[in-house]
């Protein structure tokens, strides 16, 4: 459920809280310090899931994070693509062979629209993700 929390933002759950936001790449350069414990982070929408709005990417500074909720929790709206976002959650580390990584990833880019060389995945691999409790995006235009 979305409620609009200044002209054209809205937010998902308890929306994020944004005064204490981790920078992706330094969430990313080293996960195992921030598994399982709260943190928010800020990114611009590079994609969307197409299906359900189940998932979105955040970017920043050349770095990518997954932000995921199980489908129908939170509707993450098609027209946020380059809309800036903080998402407040859990990081998750989903551990995977490389066999189940092809299929996750392939899967992954698939509903993005994205190709997949698959020759990219090089044995077993960890792929991080953030679980939200809140997510909060600005200046979201209707339709």
């Amino acid at each position: 459920m979305a409620n609009a929390v200044q002209s054209g933002d809205i937010q998902f759950g308890d929306g994020a809280d944004m005064l204490v936001v981790t920078p992706v790449e330094q969430v990313l350069k080293s996960p195992d310090e921030f598994l399982g414990k709260p943190l928010t982070v800020q990114g611009t929408i590079t994609s969307v899931c197409k299906k359900k709005g189940c998932w979105m990417v955040l970017s920043s500074n050349n770095n990518q994070i997954r932000i995921k909720v199980n489908d129908g929790e939170m509707v993450f709206p098609f027209n946020s693509r380059n809309k800036i976002a903080f998402a407040t959650g859990t990081l998750e580390a989903l551990e995977m062979t490389q066999e189940k990584a092809v299929g996750y990833l392939s899967h992954l880019a698939e509903d993005a629209g994205q190709p997949f060389d698959q020759s990219s995945v090089v044995g077993d691999t960890v792929v991080y993700q953030l679980r939200p409790t809140g997510v909060t995006i600005k200046d979201v235009q209707s339709d």
